[in-house]
């Protein structure tokens, strides 16, 4: 009979939420998932945390929903001192725990690094940062240097069809229909 090796680190890791301050005096946290639905966060196991430049593997004993927050209890953490090592510690997983998705929907870890190009040719820069504004998501696309408009950053919508016209992922490209002036 084999026994079942515990992962040491995450083969592609993918950040999933971070910890926030403690709960209590039993040594619960708080957690802020950056999943769609922030109770998601708990189907990808196992979960790491960096700690001075290693992976430490994180063992949930029990998380439950207090008002607003999500909180967590972590094996082994039983005092509001130890807990509170943790906090802001990123919450790592694998990414190949990830559904697959489908049609034009991907993966933000999957736009990273991707050269935007307006539809007339104009390369912006890359993409090195995605935000959630409620309406829709932005790209953070940074050129290396400025350019002919004076720009090093710029915010472009990712709205597929109207701003983005084509996401090809093997060759790392975004056409959007953007003025570069803008």
């Amino acid at each position: 009979m084999s026994k079942q090796l515990k992962p040491v680190a995450p083969i592609a890791p993918i950040v999933l939420g971070k910890m926030g301050s403690t709960y209590g005096i039993r040594g619960w946290l708080r957690v802020f998932s950056s999943t769609e639905n922030a109770e998601s966060i708990f189907d990808y196991q196992p979960w790491f945390i960096q700690r001075p430049g290693q992976w430490q593997l994180v063992e949930l004993e029990d998380w439950k929903r207090h008002s607003q927050d999500l909180i967590i209890k972590i094996k082994g953490i039983d005092d509001r001192d130890a807990a509170n090592l943790l906090t802001n510690c990123e919450i790592v997983v694998d990414s190949g725990q990830l559904p697959p998705l489908e049609g034009d929907d991907y993966y933000w870890k999957d736009l990273m690094g991707c050269q935007v190009i307006t539809t007339s040719g104009y390369e912006l820069g890359k993409v090195i940062d995605m935000m959630e504004t409620g309406s829709n998501d932005v790209m953070v696309v940074r050129a290396n240097l400025k350019d002919a408009f004076g720009m090093k950053e710029r915010l472009v919508p990712f709205l597929h069809g109207q701003v983005i016209k084509k996401v090809d992922l093997a060759a790392k490209i975004i056409e959007a229909e953007w003025d570069p002036g803008f």
